[in-house]
C-alpha cells in the first residue's frame, strides 16, 4: 500500500455554463435544460440579433470547435451559409498523446453499429523506432461491409499532429482502400494510418496478417 500526503485535491466533475450571469434574461435567447444557449445550424439563437458559439452553446468544449462555429456564424452573416463540421478531433496532451475523432469502438458497441477495426502497432514503424517512441498505435473504426472510415484513434508521440488526417477522411467519406492507396512519405509516423488500412486488407508491409480475401 502506498500512502501520500497532499495539500490540496482537485475533484473535477464537469463544467456548466455561466449563462445565468451575462444578462440573457433581458433578451429573447432561450436556454436548454442544462443552461446552454440554444442555436441552430448557423449558430443563430432565438434572438435574431444574437449569435452563439463556444462553450456556452454546449457540445465538446474545445477551442477549435468554437473557432469553427465562429466561422460558420460569420459566413452566415455574409450570406455564405455552410454546414457545421461534425467531426471534432480531441487530444489529450499526455505522454504519449492520445487523439481521436469520429466514432469510437466503445460508442459503436453501445449503439449496436456493425464496425470492423484495423490497428497498426507503432512498434512496427521505422520512424517510431528511430525516435525511440514505439509506445503507440493507430486504429481505424470502419463501417462493416463498405470499409468507410467512421472513426480514428491514435496513441503515440505527436498523435495530436496526426489526427487531422482522420478528420479529413471522415468528412470526405473516405474508405480504408482510399487510405491504403494514398502514398505517405517513409519513414514517418503519418504512414501508420496508411498501414492500419493495409492491415485491414492483409497487405501491410511491416505487419503480417492474412488477407481478408
Amino acid at each position: 500500500t502506498v500512502e501520500e500526503t497532499f495539500d490540496r485535491i482537485l475533484v473535477s466533475v464537469g463544467r456548466r455554463p455561466n449563462s445565468d450571469a451575462i444578462g440573457l434574461d433581458n433578451t429573447k435567447v432561450e436556454l436548454d435544460e442544462g443552461g446552454f444557449v440554444k442555436v441552430d445550424e448557423q449558430q443563430k439563437t432565438t434572438d435574431s440579433s444574437i449569435l452563439g458559439i463556444g462553450d456556452v452553446v454546449g457540445g465538446p468544449m474545445l477551442a477549435h470547435k468554437a473557432s469553427d462555429e465562429a466561422r460558420v456564424a460569420v459566413d452566415g452573416l455574409t450570406g455564405e451559409e455552410r454546414p457545421l463540421n461534425r467531426t471534432i478531433p480531441a487530444v489529450v496532451f499526455t505522454d504519449p498523446e492520445i487523439a481521436w475523432c469520429g466514432l469510437t469502438e466503445s460508442d459503436a458497441r453501445l449503439k449496436g453499429e456493425k464496425v470492423e477495426i484495423a490497428r497498426f502497432p507503432w512498434g512496427a514503424s521505422g520512424r517510431a523506432q528511430a525516435l525511440g517512441r514505439t509506445a503507440g498505435m493507430s486504429k481505424l473504426v470502419l463501417e462493416a461491409g463498405t470499409g468507410r472510415v467512421l472513426g480514428v484513434g491514435i496513441v503515440g508521440h505527436g498523435a495530436g499532429e496526426l489526427i487531422a488526417e482522420g478528420v479529413l477522411a471522415i468528412e470526405m467519406g473516405a474508405t480504408a482502400k482510399d487510405l491504403a492507396h494514398t502514398i505517405h512519405p517513409h519513414p514517418t509516423l503519418s504512414e501508420t494510418l496508411m498501414e492500419a488500412a493495409e492491415v485491414f486488407f492483409g497487405t501491410a508491409t511491416h505487419v503480417h496478417k492474412r488477407s481478408r480475401k
